[in-house]
């Protein structure tokens, strides 16, 4: 297993994106969002009323990189990841199924359901833990949504309901707030999508404050080949006070962790979508653990569907 480990200064990456975030914002004035209609290519200026059939839904760190446009979607989603040899498991696996639910109810407004499913841990040393995840649900509203410049602002909430077996280290805590804000801006064929929030925990001792940060770029080569390279990011704030350990869980499940500090984990990864039909999709990404600690995710492998309607 490669241990991959990237100079990345803790506080660089929340300021390139902030500043992406900036640079991106060339909003003329500000029109009513639509919901996604599926994917058809955009290929000129005056078909910018439609840049966002070209876009794609994230599939690294599907439950927390949100996407900026509304969509109604059913997205079966599989996970496969390997833990560090550094983790209290002593290395192993981790196995998560799942169904995420979106729903354009207007053409700003959207309602989502991002994590709800079934994990297994076959851990380094030990017996193999199964249980089931929290819930994750939530809105989005499209503030800002310039057809023109082909640009999207999406702020949103999330509320993680400790609902889950803490066999698998679900159901923690008094529940957890995900305070988000996603923006996209489309190049035609090109576009950059990011996404910046803050998990605000209720019970402070039981879960840690985080802030977390997601940059995605993809070219539509084809209706079959959609490739994107995209970065996550996750930086502690404030420690729980739950367990010594000195990372938290990335997207999965938020530790509580004593001894995580200012910690920052950062991965990168890329993959494709392919446009199977006009409202199917198949999604695939690799994404690797680039600093120190890497904690629950040494690599992960990410499989989608995604049904639009």
């Amino acid at each position: 297993m490669l241990n991959t480990s990237l100079p990345i200064s803790r506080l660089s990456f929340p300021l390139v994106l902030g500043l992406l975030a900036l640079g991106i914002i060339t909003p003329n004035h500000a029109t009513a969002g639509s919901a996604y209609r599926g994917p058809q290519a955009v290929t000129s200026l005056d078909q910018a009323v439609n840049w966002k059939d070209s876009t794609l839904d994230p599939v690294t760190d599907p439950i927390v990189f949100e996407d900026a446009i509304v969509r109604s979607e059913i997205r079966p989603v599989m996970g496969f990841q390997h833990l560090s040899n550094d983790f209290f498991t002593q290395g192993g696996d981790l196995e998560v199924y799942g169904v995420q639910l979106r729903w354009a109810a207007t053409e700003r407004l959207g309602f989502m359901l991002t994590k709800g499913g079934y994990n297994v841990i076959h851990p380094g040393v030990g017996p193999t833990l199964t249980g089931w995840g929290d819930l994750n649900v939530g809105a989005k509203y499209a503030l800002i949504d310039d057809k023109a410049h082909q640009f999207i602002l999406t702020p949103g909430v999330l509320f993680e309901i400790p609902s889950g077996e803490a066999e698998v280290q679900q159901g923690r805590g008094s529940g957890i707030f995900n305070v988000f804000v996603a923006a996209e801006k489309g190049f035609d064929k090109f576009h950059v999508l990011a996404n910046v929030g803050v998990f605000a925990p209720i019970d402070t001792a039981a879960n840690s404050t985080q802030l977390h940060y997601h940059l995605q770029a993809d070219y539509r080569a084809c209706q079959w080949f959609h490739p994107f390279i995209a970065a996550n990011g996750y930086t502690v704030l404030s420690s729980g006070n739950s367990i010594p350990l000195t990372s938290e869980g990335y997207d999965l499940v938020n530790f509580g962790s004593s001894a995580a500090g200012h910690s920052t984990q950062l991965t990168l990864g890329g993959g494709f979508r392919s446009h199977l039909t006009k409202n199917l999709d198949f999604g695939f990404s690799y994404e690797k653990a680039v600093s120190q600690p890497t904690g629950l995710l040494d690599d992960r492998y990410t499989f989608d569907f995604v049904i639009h309607f």
